[in-house]
């Protein structure tokens, strides 16, 4: 062994030994409610695939016409050779959805943040998120340069304190305050109208990640900022394509300034290969499927769903991510293990994707599990306590 090697083997006994060791699974069958690994069909309640749309044959459709017309590949950054019809075509989708004049694609959520918030703000700027916000925006925040500061879980009164601190301290500074409205380990929501009073009080910016807003809130699920009605007080809305849009990729929407000012200082968006338009086709076709009939029984079934779990597990949450909170990650990791064994893949979540001494289970319930999986997860939770 290298000395290279015997050092990354160090650092990854001393993960082990944590509790905190990862390793991938393998999918043997397509994502869906039930799931192949190692040969074993499982109940799959770990996906973010809400609606059930990464199988939908109106997405395999419009990616394999796009993917004949096409290719499968982009050839360069936008910016050179890779915008095709299709990305632009879906952009105009998204925003149409979403309420808002413009809105532009990436590759990747992570990207999407990276490349939103070091383009709006800087060193002589104050960033102010969520204690609980993805990596990807504290990433942002980072590469910025801004002071941030962090105010503890959806606490309206600490926001008001460093949104005061910021105006007094930076009083030529801008303010971006970044939150999400669905937070993923936890499944609660924003206080979305206070944080857009408080913001708009104190002269700030706000971006709203809907990641898993989208497809779950909204009257055609497109998200809490839409259910709220405060799609023009929202600076900047992000969202992913590879969720309840079962696809791949991210977006950025707001004003068509927003969007045009992004092409032109967004680095990750700059230097960035174009996503494959058949892709870009893929998730067209799923943001427009949410606007039919056939759409709006998907997000009616999720939502049936959620109530019969949280009414036959005995627990309740807004979306469709139930969190089972077990502290220790040892802990976790055996419950995650029982419940692999009674035919069910719910990891264990564990530091640092949650804090220290909050592993849980998450499960999430979608739009195609059947009532009896529900039931039978539901029981199997019972039998386990």
């Amino acid at each position: 062994m290298s000395e290279f090697d015997a050092y990354l083997f160090q650092k990854l006994e001393e993960v082990e030994q944590a509790g905190l060791r990862r390793s991938l699974r393998v999918l043997e069958s397509a994502q869906g409610a039930e799931v192949k690994i190692d040969g074993r069909s499982l109940l799959n309640f770990s996906s973010n695939d809400y609606l059930g749309l990464a199988n939908h044959p109106a997405l395999a459709k419009a990616a394999g016409e796009a993917l004949a017309t096409f290719g499968t590949g982009a050839g360069a950054s936008r910016l050179i050779c890779g915008t095709s019809r299709l990305h632009e075509d879906l952009e105009s989708a998204i925003a149409r959805f979403k309420k808002t004049e413009a809105a532009l694609s990436f590759s990747t959520g992570y990207a999407a943040a990276v490349g939103a918030i070091p383009a709006i703000v800087s060193s002589e700027d104050v960033v102010i998120l969520d204690k609980l916000c993805h990596a990807s925006l504290v990433d942002g925040a980072r590469l910025s340069g801004a002071t941030i500061r962090v105010f503890p879980h959806n606490n309206l009164e600490k926001l008001r304190s460093h949104l005061e601190w910021a105006r007094r301290e930076h009083p030529q500074g801008r303010v971006l305050v970044v939150v999400e409205s669905v937070y993923s380990m936890d499944g609660d929501l924003a206080p979305l109208a206070d944080i857009v009073s408080l913001k708009e009080h104190h002269g700030a910016w706000l971006m709203v990640d809907e990641a898993h807003g989208v497809g779950v809130l909204g009257a055609k699920g497109q998200g809490l900022v839409d259910l709220l009605g405060l799609t023009d007080r929202v600076e900047i809305q992000m969202g992913t394509l590879g969720k309840a849009l079962g696809s791949a990729g991210a977006y950025l929407c707001g004003s068509a300034i927003l969007r045009d000012y992004l092409i032109n200082r967004s680095r990750s968006f700059i230097y960035s290969t174009a996503p494959p338009p058949y892709v870009a086709a893929a998730a067209q076709a799923a943001v427009e499927l949410l606007e039919t009939e056939t759409g709006q029984g998907l997000v009616t079934r999720l939502r049936d769903n959620i109530h019969r779990f949280a009414e036959e597990a005995g627990c309740e949450s807004p979306t469709a991510i139930f969190p089972i909170v077990i502290g220790d990650e040892r802990e976790a990791m055996a419950a995650a293990g029982a419940l692999l064994e009674a035919g069910f893949l719910v990891p264990a979540i564990r530091y640092p994707t949650v804090s220290r001494g909050s592993a849980r289970l998450r499960i999430v319930v979608t739009a195609t599990h059947s009532a009896e999986q529900i039931s039978f997860l539901a029981k199997t939770l019972r039998e386990l306590d």
